[in-house]
């Protein structure tokens, strides 16, 4: 019956009717109709006598490729067509913590929460958002720490509107003293809550990168450190924007807009327009080029995490630790067997539900999830940059196993030089094909596409480019990028009861034996 039920659905009415009339004849109940004959001896797979065949208008052939135009100040405007009422437009700058060494820490997390407040023109962040709704828009800003996005996706009538929005809280915010406050105060909640949630990533990620790249660049601290609040000021902040918000550093894009009317906006509420800095007395800065180094080394916080999760659910006091090898750059011929590996790695936590996409088949799910029951979470990340990139991994388990931890840990880093079946790579590779085009299945993430690789190399890659890069990866790229992280130095973050973490020398020394084991020979006989 539900096969009937679905065929039915398919057939248009007339059809129907017509199949019950051949139902009929066969019963003799009524004789057939030259048509209702005709029709009962038609192919399905041909068109019925006396039906118009359905016609396909093709849609005018645009190009596909990303249009990118440089206006006369050095900001690059790139647009990307796609079908649909609404668009998404932002702006990309080559901005971020990285560049906070000649300024206190800090003023990136500043400029994030206080985005999309009061500028020359909009008197509160309750008339933008207003302003916003008539078009059904929405707005945000996120910081990285090479990257500042501010982006809204509203209805294509409102781009003019929305671009204005634009330019008006990236090159003129007021930045009140109720404004300034307000900020302050939500830094501080924020550096509150992540003292207090069982989930320690944040400040992990925070970690390792402090150990990986000390003192410099990708290593300055992305969260305002407590002792900065306050500190920073109105002048401080326009000081940087005007060191690094500049015309040449910025890409505005659209996703789903034309571009010459994209081009046409900018240009007047971009370029017409000076920034409001540009009024202010200011001490010239030197715009900061230094390249990220890789130092390797520890970042080690021993804190007591065994009341973190009151309530009706509480979580067991885990010991969180990052282990961190050297990798590279978006840019560099190796970042896609980075990324292939990654998802060879997967993870994850030991507890998930599973399913399509969660990686239940990577190797710290089958190696190690699966195979230690003490261990609570085990999961792989790839944080690559415009010119390094850290490969790490994320694990927790009881403070008491914080030794069996690392040395499992270890032990897969070092199986990353050895034996990597056709099957698990080529299911790390389909995975990572279905990840991209998923992901580019969505609006904004498109608009982030666009934005983030014309800044870094003035256009746009299609997809398909990448799709071919991932299929040529071999097994011996992973194994020589794996020989080649080995090679760096370590980078150790942890965060909890730490008494039984290995030493730094330790794991050091692991990371150089071929068997992945630490010196202290307790550890060979179980992992064998």
């Amino acid at each position: 019956m539900s096969f009937q039920r679905a065929v039915q659905t398919i057939l248009s009415p007339s059809f129907k009717g017509t199949t019950q009339r051949v139902c009929r004849r066969s019963r003799n109940t009524a004789p057939p109709t030259s048509t209702q004959s005709v029709a009962a001896r038609t192919s399905l797979s041909e068109p019925l006598p006396g039906l118009n065949v359905a016609a396909f208008i093709k849609a005018e052939r645009n190009s596909p490729d990303t249009k990118v135009t440089t206006l006369e100040n050095g900001i690059r405007v790139a647009s990307q067509p796609k079908y649909g009422q609404f668009c998404t437009v932002g702006v990309c700058i080559d901005s971020g913590s990285r560049y906070e060494v000649a300024f206190p820490s800090g003023i990136s997390h500043y400029l994030e929460k206080l985005a999309f407040n009061a500028t020359s023109k909009f008197n509160s962040k309750d008339e933008i958002l207003h302003k916003l709704e008539q078009f059904g828009g929405i707005c945000d800003c996120q910081s990285t720490r090479d990257i500042f996005l501010y982006a809204s996706s509203v209805d294509s009538r409102g781009l003019e509107e929305t671009i204005e929005i634009l330019g008006e809280v990236v090159l003129r915010p007021l930045f009140t003293d109720e404004e300034m406050e307000m900020c302050e105060m939500m830094i501080r909640f924020e550096l509150e809550d992540l003292g207090m949630r069982p989930d320690q990533e944040p400040l992990l990620v925070e970690q390792i990168h402090a150990a990986a790249f000390r003192g410099n660049t990708l290593g300055l601290p992305k969260i305002c450190p407590q002792e900065n609040i306050g500190s920073i000021s109105r002048k401080t902040l326009y000081s940087y924007l005007s060191a690094f918000h500049r015309p040449e550093r910025t890409v505005v894009a659209g996703v789903g807009v034309d571009h010459d009317h994209l081009v046409e906006h900018v240009q007047k509420y971009f370029v017409d327009k000076p920034p409001i800095w540009a009024k202010e007395n200011l001490t010239k800065i030197i715009t900061d080029s230094s390249v990220a180094q890789y130092t390797g080394g520890h970042c080690l916080v021993e804190k007591d995490l065994s009341s973190v999760s009151l309530g009706p659910t509480p979580m067991p006091e885990l010991g969180h630790v990052v282990l961190g090898l050297q990798s590279v750059g978006h840019q560099d011929p190796d970042f896609i067997p980075f990324c292939v590996l990654n998802m060879l790695m997967g993870g994850g936590g030991s507890f998930s539900a599973g399913g399509p996409g969660k990686g239940m088949y990577t190797r710290l799910y089958t190696h190690v999830l699966n195979r230690y029951h003490w261990m609570y979470s085990a999961t792989a990340y790839n944080h690559a940059y415009n010119d390094s990139g850290i490969f790490c991994i994320n694990a927790s388990a009881h403070p008491s196993q914080l030794g069996d931890l690392v040395q499992v840990l270890v032990r897969e880093l070092v199986a990353i030089t050895g034996q990597i079946s056709d099957s698990e790579l080529n299911r790390a590779k389909t995975q990572l094909k279905s990840m991209l085009l998923m992901n580019l299945e969505s609006r904004p993430v498109i608009f982030e596409d666009v934005a983030r690789q014309v800044l870094a190399q003035g256009h746009r890659k299609p997809p398909q480019h990448f799709i071919h890069l991932i299929d040529r990866v071999t097994r011996d790229d992973i194994n020589r990028i794996g020989e080649k992280m080995l090679a760096s130095k370590v980078s150790l973050a942890g965060i909890g009861t730490l008494k039984k973490l290995p030493s730094f020398n330790d794991i050091e020394l692991g990371l150089l034996d071929k068997q992945g084991l630490l010196p202290r020979r307790k550890f060979a006989g179980m992992f064998r």
